[in-house]
């Protein structure tokens, strides 16, 4: 099995580093369905009861999505860095060549913002390698759905401050 590693989002922000890590990466079982629904339905918690490392969350997407869900298990965090690491173990969101993938997820504040860097450790099955349409399907939905939370977080200025 290989590894295939890319960057998926380099991406600013003019919101604070500190509300955008709490809102997708601490309380994103709350806050995902509630402010995208158009990107994630539910997010059920299958492992712990809360975002700590050990814990397995499913994340279920609505019905016209093309994909079902997926399942995440948290590996690190780092609240004092803005640093989260987590595998997704499981669903249908990998195309039939990859076994699963590691995020690593670093929100860095900036003197505008937020700098927000995603990389991906894909472990692929056999000698299969990674497409580059499927890469580049990953990073649009990336940048989709970090817009659509970033347009929430600028409109409800009070959300995670």
């Amino acid at each position: 099995m290989g590894v295939f590693t890319c960057t998926l989002a380099d991406i600013t922000s003019p919101v604070a580093a500190s509300r955008l890590f709490q809102a997708l990466a601490i309380d994103n079982h709350n806050f995902v369905p509630k402010a995208v629904p158009h990107f994630v339905k539910s997010v059920e918690f299958l492992q712990g009861d809360s975002t700590a490392v050990g814990c397995v969350k499913q994340i279920n997407f609505p019905d016209e999505a093309p994909f079902k869900y997926v399942k995440n298990r948290v590996d690190e965090i780092d609240a004092g860095n803005l640093y989260l690491k987590y595998t997704c173990i499981e669903g249908d969101v990998f195309p039939d060549t990859v076994e699963s993938a590691v995020y690593e997820d670093k929100y860095e504040q900036t003197e505008g913002g937020t700098r927000c860097k995603m990389v991906a450790h894909y472990n692929m099955k056999g000698d299969n390698v990674m497409k580059n349409e499927d890469i580049e399907k990953a990073k649009e939905g990336i940048q989709k759905m970090f817009k659509a939370v970033e347009e929430y977080l600028v409109a409800n200025p009070t959300a995670y401050a």
